[in-house]
């Protein structure tokens, strides 16, 4: 038997254990017209007309000087052979047009140490770290790979990274690639140890007071050994706000000479918090007491890629040892572009009233799915909400079948994804309710629907009969966005 088909036989095994656990990972397509409820778009910027028009725009922008140039005229060289062929100009396809002219659109063509670095690119930069009032920015092409290049060459031999339970996976591929001495994560958003709800891990304070304790410690009294210390902004399961305050605090009073350094990810709060959508950093005021912060566009922004804002320094360094920006191809015009233009649009204040619709229907959703519990009463086990108010656009709503639930309410016209292990502890599955600016009052209300439907129709729920109130509600209507 070939290698390959005995590995083969080992792939399918482990596949076959994980679908036998209910955790087998598929890609799926979105229905068309569908009510979207599940993606990461929260601003819906991408579908939004005027940030459709301006992207346009700008990409027509870009290439109208190279289409502008009237072709050079092709010289005839000697073939050596007595006749006589056209010299290909520039471009290599005889059509007069000079490469380095050419309005470059599909790809950089190169990694940014090489050719693929444009003015667009650094501009951007600086024009997004003045934006989040940070001293400069590195771009990368994914949040991935900002995480991944920052954690694995920021830290140095020795040093400590201290991080949330609930810390990004990106987060934890950086931390196996980086050379620090110790790896340790904190119960998540717990700061103190009388907020601890579990023995371990243990609250922040509690694990930096035992990294600074006895000789084994002593270089972290001293200042001499660096803690880096790693959080999110929002976290995308459990849409929970870190406590960056107290976490700032903490680090602070603990490691007072300054050998504590926070990175914070504000993949998910890029967009939504603080003024005009600058994250959670700008909103608490800590800009300067932050070390290192992630920004991506992926989510709110509607974009793709991702910048680390730090120091001046700090930036030399990441072009110096961050792999995953040394050694990959740098976008493309068409990213930058998208780029430019969603932050053109926040920046100015376009988005304010599609945040204000957003926090609108996050409010509703939650009264909503609150009122449908509290007529029901289930069984814990088969639904329920986290206590307290939603502070982002996800809403978690914990059940035991997720699947089933997810799958209810998609035929219903509702995409809304199931969240299960190992993506999240067992025991804690959850549909993700994503909100979103072009979702309608409408939307919403169909959905809770069809989420109570699939509630009274199982068997071990023993709670009151269906509110007809919301019986024939009509499918998703079409977003207003």
């Amino acid at each position: 038997m070939p290698a390959s088909d005995r590995l083969d036989k080992v792939y399918a095994a482990l596949l076959a254990r994980r679908e036998s656990k209910s955790q087998l990972r598929r890609l799926t397509l979105v229905p068309a017209g569908s009510a979207d409820f599940s993606s990461n778009a929260y601003l819906s910027l991408s579908t939004h007309p005027e940030v459709q028009a301006r992207y346009l725009s700008r990409i027509k922008a870009h290439l109208e000087p190279s289409t502008s140039q009237s072709p050079s005229p092709s010289r005839m060289i000697d073939a050596g052979d007595g006749s006589a062929t056209t010299k290909l100009n520039g471009n290599g396809n005889g059509n007069g047009k000079s490469q380095t002219h050419s309005a470059s659109l599909l790809g950089s063509g190169g990694s940014r140490l090489l050719d693929g670095n444009v003015s667009l690119a650094e501009s951007l930069e600086r024009d997004i770290a003045a934006f989040h009032r940070g001293p400069a920015g590195l771009l990368f092409n994914s949040g991935f790979d900002a995480n991944v290049g920052l954690f694995s060459c920021a830290p140095q031999p020795g040093d400590i990274i201290v991080y949330d339970e609930l810390i990004h996976a990106s987060v934890h591929d950086g931390m196996k690639l980086s050379r620090a001495e110790k790896k340790i994560a904190f119960a998540h958003n717990t700061v103190d140890p009388a907020e601890a709800q579990q023995q371990w891990p243990q609250s922040l304070s509690e694990v930096l007071s035992r990294l600074t304790d006895g000789e084994e410690g002593r270089l972290v009294r001293e200042g001499r050994k660096r803690i880096f210390i790693a959080v999110e902004g929002i976290y995308s399961m459990d849409g929970d706000v870190a406590p960056l305050k107290k976490v700032v605090e903490c680090v602070e009073r603990l490691l007072p000479r300054g050998n504590g350094l926070i990175i914070v990810d504000e993949a998910h709060s890029t967009g939504l918090l603080g003024s005009r959508g600058r994250g959670l950093v700008c909103q608490l005021g800590l800009e300067d007491r932050v070390w290192a912060r992630v920004h991506t566009f992926g989510k709110a922004m509607s974009c793709s890629g991702a910048i680390i804002l730090c120091s001046h320094i700090t930036r030399s360094y990441l072009i110096n040892y961050a792999r995953s920006l040394i050694y990959t191809t740098a976008m493309p015009f068409t990213s930058l572009a998208s780029i430019k233009t969603a932050y053109d649009f926040i920046a100015n204040g376009h988005s304010e009233p599609l945040l204000r619709h957003l926090w609108s229907l996050i409010s509703q959703t939650n009264e909503l799915l609150l009122m449908m519990l509290e007529r029901h009463r289930p069984d814990r086990n088969l639904m329920h909400l986290a206590p307290g108010k939603p502070r982002s656009p996800i809403i978690p709503l914990f059940t035991s079948d997720p699947r089933g639930l997810a799958q209810h309410c998609q035929r219903r016209g509702f995409m809304l994804r199931p969240i299960v292990a190992p993506t999240v502890p067992v025991g804690s599955e959850r549909v993700r309710i994503c909100l979103h600016a072009g979702n309608s009052v409408d939307e919403v209300e169909g959905l809770v629907s069809a989420i109570e439907g699939w509630l009274v129709a199982q068997p071990t729920h023993q709670g009151q009969f269906f509110d007809n109130a919301l019986i024939g509600q009509p499918g998703p209507p079409k977003s207003r966005l």
